[in-house]
């Protein structure tokens, strides 16, 4: 898969955008015990129920919208850019995940009309309010305007897992379920797998049969 190339708005070509939703729902595990508990939400506005349509055609490429509607606001993207970036930053093994476009590969998951999106939809878009509820709580402004350690704080405690009021405690479950989300985007571009040693799509260096004495083993020199 090649490399995701962010627009000027933080978006990716949907031709890429298709691909990396595919491949990113065979590589990990989509649905944890969260998913089986939530309940559907309805069809969004604009959407249309009944199917999917036709495959896309992916040699063409698509504009958002073309396929279905990206559902995030401006707000919610800027909140998801700056939690992508607390979760995988940059760092001497690779780039941050909002360099290689892992926001846009969120909205793109949690717009989709497949079975089971729909989960992911509330479990983040209600998540991300909450994120900035408790920026507001704790220093009176958006996430995004946090410093560094005041976000660090907030995301530290949605790490933890027992000693949790009910608040906290759904906190850290969309957490849970952002940093899977975050990681399967990262680590399906060219820049994620270099960064944990994945040598796998290379072409094998040409085969020149088993060494001569292995042959003299078995029988056949």
């Amino acid at each position: 898969m090649n490399s995701p190339e962010p627009t000027p708005a933080g978006r990716v070509d949907r031709r890429t955008a298709i691909k990396w939703v595919l491949t990113v729902a065979a590589s990990t595990r989509i649905w944890d015990s969260l998913s089986h508990a939530a309940k559907p939400l309805p069809t969004p506005a604009g959407r249309v129920s009944g199917g999917y349509g036709p495959d896309p055609d992916i040699l063409r490429l698509y504009q958002p919208g073309d396929l279905w509607p990206l559902i995030m606001t401006a707000e919610e993207r800027a909140t998801t850019h700056a939690l992508c970036d607390m979760v995988i930053p940059a760092d001497s093994g690779g780039p941050a995940a909002s360099t290689v476009g892992v926001p846009a590969f969120i909205d793109e998951w949690i717009s989709a009309p497949y079975p089971g999106h729909e989960v992911d939809r509330r479990i983040v878009t209600e998540g991300l309010a909450f994120v900035d509820s408790e920026a507001q709580s704790r220093h009176s402004r958006t996430f995004i305007d946090l410093s560094t350690d005041e976000k660090t704080e907030i995301c530290e405690s949605l790490c933890r897992t027992r000693g949790l009021d009910d608040r906290l405690r759904k906190g850290s479950q969309f957490f849970k379920r952002f940093r899977d989300l975050t990681a399967g985007g990262y680590y399906t571009t060219p820049e994620g797998m270099k960064d944990i040693g994945y040598v796998g799509n290379r072409p094998m260096p040409a085969f020149d049969g088993p060494p001569p004495e292995v042959l003299r083993k078995i029988g056949l020199a």
